[in-house]
């Protein structure tokens, strides 16, 4: 099995990109979204995210946190301390909390941090993964 999984918004449409963005239409293509969700991040998995303005390097903790690298913690100085994923959304309030993160839409952090849409998303698995 391959210890990456690489997921890029390519030129067909993605259901991150759904144009209409009312709430039963968002709750009916939320399952359908292609990106890393949180239940398949284990601990000593790396989550790296492309965003429009940034790259973040997520390193999964085992306990729902993530050490974060790059973008906003790092001109903020702030890439020791661990943090939350609260989800994504698709640039509203709807937040998508089982995803941490998808091409087409924006990462949201539990101290507030928003990123820019995400335009790739990479999954590494952990040497945990690998002796297996």
């Amino acid at each position: 099995m391959d210890s990456t999984s690489d997921i890029r918004s390519g030129s067909g449409r993605n259901a991150a990109s759904i144009s209409a963005r009312t709430l039963d239409r968002l709750s009916a293509h939320a399952r359908a979204v292609e990106g890393v969700w949180a239940r398949a991040v284990q601990a000593g998995d790396w989550v790296v995210v492309r965003t429009k303005n940034s790259v973040y390097s997520l390193s999964a903790s085992g306990d729902g946190t993530f050490r974060v690298a790059g973008g906003w913690f790092q001109a903020h100085d702030a890439e020791t301390a661990p943090v939350r994923v609260a989800g994504c959304t698709w640039g509203g309030r709807a937040l998508h909390t089982g995803l941490v993160a998808a091409p087409g839409m924006c990462l949201e952090f539990s101290n507030g941090v928003r990123t820019t849409r995400i335009r790739e998303v990479r999954l590494i698995r952990g040497q945990a993964e690998r002796a297996h």
